[in-house]
């Protein structure tokens, strides 16, 4: 049964959208590994801060169901179909990692490049997976984050103020 790692996000109404989600992922999935909650500054947009996480889930979905799954959640908390990429949003749920699986079909890639472009899903991954191996750069995420440029990093954890 594959790991899948799902990266989750929202700027609009977060307290509502993050441990909802949670709980839809939850439905979904049945146990997660949770991150913490991080707050972190938009990127590539003026905007409210976002809050992200990173959960760790078992499935023996395929991986186009899984998308689907997670695209169906983001629906239903109010996610257009239209929405840009760096734009205020009520809930993004990217799936980063699906066991050791490679691909690039249409919208669906695996990993997902920004595990290694943004902090906001890279430290909360090395966080619940910091000795699993990328599956093309062949290290670990508790190294990746470790090299990774925090310069000007505007991120910080929060508390989770919510039952998941």
């Amino acid at each position: 049964m594959p790991t899948g790692y799902i990266s989750i996000g929202s700027n609009i109404d977060k307290e509502i959208h993050i441990p909802s989600s949670l709980h839809a992922l939850k439905e979904e999935f049945g146990p997660l590994l949770i991150s913490s909650l991080y707050e972190t500054a938009a990127v590539g947009f003026e905007g409210n801060d976002f809050h992200n996480l990173v959960v760790q889930f078992n499935s023996d979905l395929e991986v186009k169901a899984v998308a689907k799954t997670l695209r169906h959640i983001e629906l239903n908390h109010g996610r257009t179909r239209d929405s840009r990429k760096y734009a205020a949003r009520t809930l993004d749920l990217d799936l980063i990692l699906y066991g050791d699986l490679i691909m690039s079909d249409g919208r669906l890639h695996l990993p997902r490049d920004e595990i290694e472009l943004y902090a906001f899903v890279l430290e909360p991954l090395a966080e619940i997976a910091p000795e699993l191996i990328h599956p093309t750069r062949q290290i670990n995420y508790a190294t990746l984050w470790r090299g990774y440029d925090k310069s000007n990093l505007k991120q910080t954890i929060i508390p989770i103020n919510f039952d998941v």
